[in-house]
C-alpha cells in the first residue's frame, strides 16, 4: 500500500483527529486535523431537534472529509456507531466511491498513541 493515500479518523459524535501523511511518499503518519462537532440548541420539537442532530451530523463529516482529498483507504475507529455512520456518508458521497474503507472500535487515546495505531493498520 505503498504510495497510497491512506488515513486514520478516530471519531465520536463530537470530535474527529484525522491521522495521514503531509507527504505522500513520507513514511510517517501525523495529525493532520482535530475537528469539533457542533451542539445541539435546546428545541420544544422532537421533530426539529432532530432534523438539527442531522444537520449537525452531516455538516461534521463532510468537514472531516475534506482532509481526506483522494483517500485510497480510510480506517475509521473510535466508540459507539458514529463511524458506521461516517463510513455510509463516504460510500453515498461520489468522491468517494472507490475508496476502501473499514472500521474498528477503540477508546480516546493520545495523540502519539493514535499515530502509533494508525501506522500499524497501514503497514
Amino acid at each position: 500500500m505503498q504510495n497510497k493515500k491512506q488515513f486514520g479518523v478516530w471519531m465520536d459524535t463530537q470530535v474527529a483527529i484525522v491521522i495521514g501523511k503531509d507527504i505522500i511518499e513520507s513514511e510517517t503518519f501525523s495529525v493532520l486535523a482535530s475537528i469539533k462537532g457542533g451542539n445541539n440548541s435546546p428545541n420544544s420539537s422532537e421533530k426539529n431537534t432532530h432534523n438539527q442532530e442531522k444537520s449537525l451530523q452531516l455538516k461534521f463529516f463532510k468537514e472531516i472529509a475534506t482532509h481526506l482529498q483522494n483517500a485510497t483507504y480510510i480506517h475509521v475507529t473510535g466508540t459507539g456507531q458514529v463511524q458506521e455512520q461516517f463510513i455510509h456518508f463516504l460510500s453515498d458521497t461520489a468522491q468517494f466511491k472507490n475508496t476502501r474503507a473499514d472500521e474498528s472500535t477503540a477508546n480516546k487515546m493520545s495523540d502519539d498513541k493514535l499515530v502509533e495505531f494508525m501506522s500499524a493498520k497501514f503497514n
